[in-house]
């Protein structure tokens, strides 16, 4: 008898121990970004140990385990309460996850009593040692699988109120769930002991260095009882102990008051070490005080960057960069035509010594070859014509504020693919490629340039032309059109480099951005041939064709010679060809044409001999036209506004932009 007692008595105890730790508030959804999601659970009883627990993540997709979270070395605080989450959550979560880790769902989120190595990725759902559950959504489906096999019978959607609102499912005293605005840290019901919450800030997010400026750190009441002393640290990364000076990373606020600032001096070497970013990491504060904002990040800019000779495609240079190509690289295409000179341009830039890198290796290729001319600690960005800092590389499924690689012959078109495993090996590993093997132009930088996120996803896989639409791509409004050629350009090289892979004329119904199959065209040809010519070739393209080269082993033959476009896919298709027809001694680097802005008048100067210029607006309509010698004074007639003046001598032209006031 005593035996079923104590046996009775283990069962029970067991059962309250589970059943006084339960997923209080979930909040998966963030609205264009994944950057405040948040796990909190809350015990029955304050400052329970979660020794023994673990979160796991499920997909309802395969019913496999995606991510876990173990809980030992953690407790509750004195409302029961436990916050995990993103270091954008306040108040600061005690267990960071990083951004976006949360899938939207239908899914589900497990507590268990077990460790994280019970849950290695892809662990298929079980109900064995299970605590809680909850099944969530961000719309109407259910995780109907992984409900039935973890017992669940209520799926919330988060955005049941409204989609798009910031909200959180939230667990009530019943039992029963809500959707709510977010309550991190503190009980669903507004009850609880009310905390001293630590929040520091400072004046800017990004300093320079050798700035000097404060940390302030501020209580939301009153410190009472003895004074408020804790510390502080700023190492990440990078960013080290000798990157500052004349800090105190002690903070004392005294009884009765609520704020103490430390003032922090940014060390100015004299060396590019790039941009970095500094961690404010508040250490552990006594009881009753709780860290409302910990690890702020602050962006440190190093003053030491390099700037080039060589200008940004929005204020281009021409003739500055020298074109590394080998002696003979081109010699087989002389006095070649149509096909034949196609296949002559597709031996040399496909030939068995081209060297194909991996997709992960790109990130570096293009943090060099798409580097600010003006700053080596940034990227440009293609398609918005700004540059973005190096540090904001994307990874992480979120795409906001990121930069990443933007494939101009876009994937879904060409059939690329991403090798299982593909990683950075570097400069001196690489695989033999072909003309035949199109997946490998996933990773042809000839192609992939930065750009920033948002503007990749808003290109998807349109064509090129010059109104948007649903499946022609434009640019951003207000841009310059500075990537046009470069644009055409790389089109050009794919379409040689590949098999399979196609120029063509028009918007055919097959580029609809919803098609799923790689149909290997793009458009639109027509188009591309005219930006080939009204936006030249400049310093930064070829100084780009230059770098890739040193990995690849190849060349864009049409930024070499942008005139060869012609004669493979447009007007001089059948006629010879002859490298004398593209001199190294580009007209974009002679022409002159000034003032700009204009108003009364237009000059055109710095040639020899026949000269045509012609003034068009931006939409393509030719608005003014003249034959001159050496040079023109043209007056102008024209509405204010920006227009393009393409300027022609003998084969060779150029486009300059000007803007009429």
């Amino acid at each position: 008898m005593l035996q079923r007692i104590l046996y009775t008595i283990f069962l029970l105890s067991g059962f309250v121990s589970n059943a006084q730790l339960v997923i209080n508030e979930l909040d998966t959804d963030m609205t264009g970004s994944d950057v405040n999601e948040f796990i909190e659970l809350k015990s029955s009883l304050p400052n329970f140990s979660l020794d023994g627990y673990v979160l796991v993540l499920y997909n309802e997709t395969n019913s496999l385990s995606y991510y876990a979270i173990d809980l030992d070395g953690y407790t509750t605080d004195i409302n029961g309460i436990f916050l995990s989450g993103n270091t954008a959550v306040s108040p600061a979560p005690a267990l960071v996850f990083p951004n976006g880790k949360i899938q939207n769902g239908p899914d589900v989120i497990a507590l268990y009593q077990a460790n994280a190595s019970d849950f290695p990725d892809g662990t298929l759902a079980t109900s064995t040692n299970l605590v809680n559950a909850l099944a969530y959504s961000t719309a109407a489906p259910t995780a109907t699988n992984l409900m039935t096999t973890l017992g669940l019978t209520v799926s919330t959607n988060e955005n049941m109120n409204s989609l798009g609102t910031t909200q959180s499912i939230q667990r009530k005293n019943d039992g029963s769930y809500e959707v709510k605005t977010p309550t991190p840290g503190m009980p669903n019901d507004g009850s609880g002991v009310v905390l001293n919450y630590i929040t520091v800030s400072t004046s800017q997010t990004n300093y320079n260095e050798g700035d000097v400026f404060d940390f302030v750190f501020t209580t939301s009441q009153p410190v009472t009882g003895s004074d408020l002393l804790f510390n502080f640290t700023l190492v990440n990364g990078n960013f080290m102990v000798n990157d500052y000076t004349n800090t105190n990373l002690t903070v004392l606020i005294p009884v009765g008051q609520t704020t103490a600032s430390n003032t922090c001096t940014l060390f100015d070497d004299i060396t590019d070490e790039g941009d970095e970013e500094l961690l404010i990491d508040i250490q552990s504060v006594p009881t009753g005080y709780v860290i409302n904002n910990d690890n702020l990040i602050l962006r440190v800019y190093d003053n030491d960057y390099v700037v080039q000779s060589f200008g940004t495609p929005i204020n281009p240079t021409y003739g500055i960069v020298t074109p590394t190509i080998p002696t003979g690289y081109y010699d087989s295409l002389e006095g070649l035509s149509g096909n034949a000179l196609k296949q002559a341009v597709q031996d040399i830039i496909a030939a068995p010594s081209v060297r194909l890198h991996s997709y992960a290796d790109i990130w570096d290729i293009i943090r060099t070859a798409d580097q600010n001319p003006e700053n080596s600690n940034q990227v440009w960005c293609m398609y918005i014509e700004a540059p973005m800092a190096k540090m904001d590389q994307q990874n992480t499924s979120s795409i906001v504020g990121k930069w990443n690689r933007e494939h101009i012959f876009c994937q879904s078109r060409g059939g690329f693919e991403v090798a299982n495993g593909d990683s950075a090996d570097g400069i001196s590993i690489w695989n033999s490629t072909s003309a035949a093997t199109v997946v490998d132009g996933v990773s042809d930088a000839h192609h992939i340039r930065v750009e920033n996120g948002q503007e990749n996803s808003s290109r998807n896989n349109k064509n090129y032309g010059t109104v948007n639409s649903s499946t022609v791509y434009a640019g951003p409004v207000g841009t310059q059109g500075s990537w046009h050629g470069d644009v055409a350009r790389s089109l050009f090289y794919m379409a040689v480099r590949f098999n399979g892979l196609n120029v063509v004329n028009g918007d055919p119904s097959e580029y609809l951005p919803s098609t799923t199959i790689a149909s290997g065209n793009i458009g639109d040809l027509a188009t591309l041939l005219s930006w080939n010519h009204t936006d030249p070739r400049d310093d930064f393209e070829m100084n780009r064709n230059n770098y890739v080269y040193t990995w690849q082993m190849n060349r864009n033959p049409f930024i070499d010679y942008p005139l060869l476009a012609d004669y493979i896919f447009g007007a001089n298709f059948g006629q010879p060809w002859s490298s004398t027809l593209s001199s190294q001694n580009p007209i974009e680097g002679r022409v002159v044409v000034y003032p700009n802005p204009a108003s009364e008048y237009l000059i055109v100067s710095g040639l020899e001999g026949s000269s045509k210029v012609e003034i068009y607006t931006l939409t393509g309509q030719l608005v003014q036209s003249h034959d001159f010698d050496d040079e023109v004074r043209i007056n102008l007639d024209l509405n204010t506004g920006m227009y393009l003046v393409k300027v022609s001598n003998g084969f060779q032209s150029t486009t300059k932009k000007i803007i009429v006031k």
